[in-house]
Parts: structure tokens; C-alpha cells; sequence
């Protein structure tokens, strides 16, 4: 039996179009997972079918958990109980006891969160110790999540920074990010994590390098790649074309990616060892290719490629990573899940495919979770938002 001193997770979806009775049917699951009493922490994740009933959503789940810090948005597709319902109507409800673990809830309207060294420490009064961790979700429209993200990697070196980008929505003003008792529609909503708590994380960036890694030679205004190795980019990538079998040849005209290093202090460049940035533009005049991501002279790059095999191996190698990475100890209590819109069964032909690869590699832990317009999660210990991946965060306790 579990002791009500330790820290415990549960997780659900429901389904029924009613929002009323979806809410109750996902309180009563997850309650019925918990021993003890009531969590401290509720994840709430609503399908854009319920736009019109959102805030009597929150109401209704914080009526039902009187005691929770409650924290979610808006999504188009949830992840809840390891199952991923997909464009229809479905919430999901992801719970944690956390004995010891101090919560901090955070708000930001817009996008004006803190800058500065320490703003984010001073503005929303978080101690120096223990290192806090950090759930984030951001509204696309209003927020410069990137910038976000970079901040508080200043602020807090040593934190773990993980969420998305809600979704669910088509235009500006249609997002909602739930905290406490209330619904924003705009900027960026985060709890604070701090005490006896581990938040690990796994991105899986979904992509494979192709060629072999090369020094950026000649930029243009930050973004403009104009040689590497002392060629036009799309010079090399028409000789990858020339030499690559049927398959790659498709994706070097359909989905063509940048990796960027992240560790200069490597000799030898593996699948993971980059951070994928999306080719924006291609000048078949002058050769060159503009990135979405800055860059300087130096950097070593690689091309990559992206479909559902290599999406899937790339996950299937991020998992066992992880296993094998953390040795002896046991499963995590709980995990989240932030998730591509791009992947899911629209890119496998498949339901469940990212929960059922965690739950093979993992084991069954409570995981819920959303498909997002952008993922935040950290590379080689530095956060970004992220496009085309998923992104597991797994609670511990810090001490255990």
C-alpha cells in the first residue's frame, strides 16, 4: 500500500460531449487512483469542443478539488490515463499529491513577463533553494515563448523548464489558459515547482542527420545561411539529392531540416546531438538557405530529415536513452506529455502511439498531456520551443 506521505500521480480522459459530466467523470477516475486525500495539483487540458463551457470547466473541477492549484489550457487533441484522443470532444485531468513540494502559480498577461537578471526569481518571490522546476502555457499569439524560455534559463540555470503552446484555437483571442479559479486569454500561465521534487525530461526532436556535419562558414543578418565548408548550402543539399535512394530524395524536397550543435565540445555527432530548426527559404539563384534559428560563422551543422519512421525510431531512441541514463531507479510518480499537432495518428496512421512507446520503455505511469502549437523543452540542458516533437516531463521525488 501506498503511503500518504509519498508523492502519487493519476491520470484520465473523458469523453462525453456534456461538460458537466465529462468534468465528474475524470474528478471520480482520478480520485479513485489517489490514496488518501485530495491532490495538491490538477492538470487541465479541454478539447476546443468545449470553447464555449471553459470557464465552467475550472469552476466546476476547482468546486469538485477545493484544495488544488489548478493549471491547463486549450487544446485541440488531449493525452490523459496514456490514451491520446484526437479532434473530437475529450478533457484531461492529470493529478499529484506532492507532500513537500512548495507550488508557486505564475501569470503573465501578453507578453510582458519579467527581464532582467533575477526578475523572474524577484517578481514572482522565489527562493534562492532548492532549485525550482517549471510548467509553462503559453497562448501563440501574445507571448514570445522562445524569449520566454530564454529568460528563465538566465534566471534559473539549473531548473527544468517544460510545456507548450495551447491550441484548439484558429485566431488570436481564442486560446484559453486556465489557473486558479480563472480563464486568460492571452500571455502565459506556469506553476513553480520547488522543494522535494526531480523533473527529468525527454524531447524527441523526430528527426535523422543525413550527410555529415559541416562548419558554418558566411552568414547573412543572423538568419541567412550562406556557406558551409566553404559551399553554397543548397549546393550540398542538391549533392545529397543526387545520392540519396528514392525515399530520402522525397523528404530533401518536403521535409528538410537544419541540426544545430549544442555541445562544441564534441568530436563526433550523433542522431540527437542537435537542435532542429525549420529551413524557412531557399535562394536557388544565390544557393543560400534562411533558418529559423540565429547563427554565426563556426557553428557545426548537419542537414536532417523528418517522416513517421524517423519520427518513431527517434522516440524509440530518446526512451531507452533515458532507461538506460537513470540506471537503478525506479519509474517516475507522474509524466506529462507535450505533443506536436503534427504527430499523433496523422502522422503514424495510429492512435496512441507516443503513450504506448512511453508505457513500453517506462512502464505504466500516469501520463496526460496535449497536442501543442509549440513545444517547450529543454536540449542538452538549455530550453526551447520546439515544432514537430514530444516532449516528456517525469516527476520524482527529489530525495527518493
Amino acid at each position: 500500500m501506498r503511503s500518504l506521505d509519498e508523492m502519487q500521480w493519476a491520470s484520465a480522459v473523458a469523453e462525453d460531449l456534456d461538460p458537466e459530466l465529462a468534468a465528474d467523470a475524470a474528478v471520480e477516475a482520478v480520485r479513485g487512483q489517489l490514496a488518501g486525500p485530495d491532490p495538491d495539483l490538477a492538470f487541465l487540458f479541454c478539447s476546443d469542443a468545449y470553447r464555449p463551457a471553459y470557464d465552467f470547466l475550472v469552476s466546476h473541477v476547482r468546486e469538485r478539488l477545493p484544495d488544488v492549484l489548478l493549471i491547463g489550457c486549450s487544446a485541440r487533441s488531449v493525452i490523459g490515463g496514456g490514451r491520446e484522443i484526437e479532434g473530437r470532444a475529450a478533457l484531461s485531468l492529470t493529478v499529484a499529491r506532492l507532500p513537500g513540494v512548495a507550488l508557486r502559480p505564475m501569470r503573465v498577461a501578453g507578453d510582458g513577463f519579467p527581464r532582467g537578471i533575477d526578475s523572474w526569481r524577484e517578481h514572482f518571490e522565489i527562493a534562492a533553494v532548492p532549485d525550482p522546476h517549471f510548467v509553462l502555457f503559453a497562448d501563440p499569439w501574445s507571448c514570445d515563448a522562445e524569449s520566454l524560455a530564454r529568460q528563465l534559463d538566465a534566471d534559473f540555470p539549473d531548473s527544468t523548464v517544460i510545456g507548450g503552446l495551447a491550441s484548439g484555437a484558429e485566431r488570436a483571442g481564442e486560446s484559453a489558459l486556465f489557473l486558479g479559479d480563472r480563464v486568460h486569454g492571452d500571455g502565459m500561465v506556469g506553476v513553480a515547482l520547488q522543494g522535494n521534487v526531480r523533473l527529468d525530461s525527454i524531447v524527441a526532436q523526430g528527426c535523422r542527420p543525413i550527410g555529415q556535419p559541416m562548419f558554418v562558414t558566411q552568414v547573412r543578418d543572423h538568419h541567412v545561411l550562406v556557406e558551409v565548408d566553404g559551399h553554397p548550402p543548397l549546393e550540398v543539399v542538391r549533392d545529397l539529392f543526387e545520392h540519396a535512394d528514392a525515399r530520402d530524395r522525397g523528404l530533401l524536397q518536403s521535409a528538410l531540416f537544419l541540426g544545430i550543435e549544442m555541445r562544441p565540445d564534441l568530436s563526433a555527432y550523433g542522431r540527437g546531438d542537435f537542435l532542429i530548426r525549420n529551413v524557412t527559404a531557399a535562394d536557388p539563384h544565390t544557393g543560400t538557405l534562411t533558418i529559423a534559428a540565429p547563427l554565426r560563422e563556426g557553428l557545426v551543422v548537419q542537414f536532417h530529415l523528418r517522416d513517421a519512421q524517423t519520427s518513431a525510431e527517434d522516440l524509440e531512441e530518446r526512451l531507452a536513452h533515458y532507461q538506460t541514463e537513470r540506471g537503478g531507479m525506479g519509474p517516475p510518480h507522474g509524466a506529462l506529455l507535450f505533443s506536436c499537432l503534427g504527430r499523433g495518428a496523422w502522422l503514424y496512421g495510429v492512435p496512441n502511439h507516443d503513450s504506448d512507446a512511453f508505457r513500453r520503455h517506462v512502464g505504466a505511469v500516469p501520463l496526460g498531456g496535449f497536442f501543442c502549437n509549440g513545444e517547450i523543452g529543454p536540449v542538452e540542458q538549455h530550453t526551447f520551443l520546439h515544432g514537430y516533437t514530444s516532449a516528456f516531463g517525469l516527476f520524482r521525488p527529489r530525495l527518493a
